[in-house]
């Protein structure tokens, strides 16, 4: 049996736990990094990175087959499915390097690729190193939720994690779960030639602005996915390539199963009341500042149990090494925070929406929108589907909600304002270049100014006195 102490032990090497290690490191840290199974966790191999490559090559199909808009010839995408993932591999290989073990070790970690299980509150086993830390964080991330449908054990099912796997394209395949990963999933097959259908128990993409995901929505039924809603999946049957789903609305037989209806986080390995660790019904029980009940032990990303994103963790991290490296006082916040579903329309979301803020705020509220159509570089490229609504009280933004292209770089303005309260006149007083897809924020902001400027009688009075002595 191994024995070592370090300053910080991490467990998990995904996009949080790699932060943490990487920037305490480089700080002048003793670090442990524990990762059993691949670095780069869910977001490099099964999540963010291979989606999004999938959904570069689904784009790059739809687009030839809708070229003529432009006034070039429409073309029958010939599409190689196993080429595509091809593709998806070769952006997973060259991301990742910059997560390797190699790297860290360049970094000065300690890498050890085993799981990780706590055996007392200060002290870790790790295959056969036993590890005493000054502080631990745990960064574990979270794993597909495959819920207690009957039958589905009994037949051949994907999850974002098998899903890479699959060399041959799904002729009809059936998503159970609406929300941004069955969405997102749905239309890149789509596009890639399969038949989709989705089945959502309740509302899909029901976690965002309805007006917003109805642009979204609508979108994707013109493109020819079946979208069914409040459908429960109440059981599955059938074998490898003709498998059927009941629901309250019927049933929908297909190839392929995606389930797609949430994440777990991945807690079962790490023995957590060896070290005084509560959790709760979606993860590890935190503080503000991220800690657990063991006041030594952090939780960062999917298993702190709040939102689920890449970028969360990133975030987490950097909350972490502020607390444990130096001792400062850190919290972790929510407001500023976005998210983003990389469909065609894209849709963001940051702060409250229009449902929340009304609820929040009452008659304080004010909402100013502006629709892409009436954007330049949006109409010349085709792209006017969408608006944009910001949430203001008191002349601040307190939300913002997003659909259309290039949403997801538009919403990181908006975090940065409410990041640092800024007011709608400082967003308002930014040039964008035209024409630009980004001058959808700067007109948002134009937007809450109108009626006060334009619509003012006031206004129009004290210029029209001015006038008057203006020599």
């Amino acid at each position: 049996m191994k024995t070592l102490k370090t300053d910080l032990l991490v467990i998990g090497a995904g996009s949080g736990g790699l932060s943490v290690a990487a920037g305490a490191s480089q700080m002048g840290a003793n670090v442990t990094l524990l990762e059993g199974h691949k670095m780069g966790g869910d977001c490099l191999n099964y999540g963010c990175v291979p989606s999004k490559a999938l959904i570069a090559s689904a784009k790059t199909a739809y687009a030839m087959g809708h070229a003529a808009p432009y006034g070039v010839a429409d073309t029958l995408p010939q599409v190689d499915y196993a080429a595509a993932k091809d593709h998806v591999a070769d952006v997973i290989a060259t991301i990742e390097p910059v997560d390797s073990q190699e790297r860290f070790e360049g970094l000065g970690v300690r890498v050890i690729r085993e799981f990780g299980e706590f055996i007392s509150e200060t002290e870790v086993q790790a295959g056969d190193t036993r590890i005493t830390a000054r502080r631990i964080v745990i960064a574990t991330g979270s794993s597909p939720f495959v819920p207690p449908i009957q039958g589905l054990a009994d037949v051949p099912y994907l999850t974002n994690e098998s899903l890479w796997e699959l060399r041959e394209r799904p002729e009809h395949l059936l998503v159970i779960g609406g929300g941004p990963i069955g969405m997102e999933m749905a239309q890149a097959h789509r596009r890639l030639g399969s038949k989709v259908t989705v089945i959502e128990g309740a509302k899909a993409l029901g976690k965002d602005d309805p007006e917003m995901a109805a642009v979204v929505l609508d979108a994707l039924r013109e493109e020819g996915v079946e979208i069914v809603e409040e459908a429960q999946a109440t059981s599955i049957s059938g074998t490898e390539g003709a498998i059927t789903v009941e629901t309250g609305k019927g049933s929908f037989t297909g190839s392929h199963v995606l389930v797609a209806v949430g994440r777990r986080a991945n807690m079962d390995r790490l023995n957590l009341k060896a070290a005084g660790i509560e959790t709760t019904r979606t993860g590890i029980k935190v503080d503000d500042s991220l800690k657990t009940t063991n006041k030594r032990v952090y939780a960062i990303g999917d298993v702190a149990g709040g939102l689920q994103f890449t970028h969360v963790a990133g975030y987490h991290a950097g909350i972490v090494i502020r607390s444990a490296l130096f001792g400062l006082p850190a919290k972790a916040q929510t407001k500023h925070v976005p998210w983003a579903t990389y469909t065609q329309p894209e849709l963001a979301q940051v702060g409250l929406t229009e449902a929340q803020a009304r609820e929040t705020h009452g008659d304080k509220l004010e909402i100013a929108r502006f629709e892409f159509s009436h954007n330049d570089r949006a109409i010349a490229e085709r792209k006017t589907r969408g608006l944009i609504k910001v949430m203001v009280v008191k002349g601040r933004p307190v939300g913002v909600s997003i659909a259309g292209h290039q949403a997801g770089e538009l919403i990181n303005l908006w975090s940065l304002a409410i990041a640092n309260n800024l007011k709608m006149s400082q967003v308002s007083a930014m040039v964008s270049p035209y024409p630009t897809i980004g001058e959808v924020n700067k007109r948002a902001a134009g937007a809450y100014f109108t009626p006060r400027l334009f619509e003012n009688d006031t206004v129009k009075k004290v210029v029209r006195l001015v006038q008057r002595w203006l020599p």
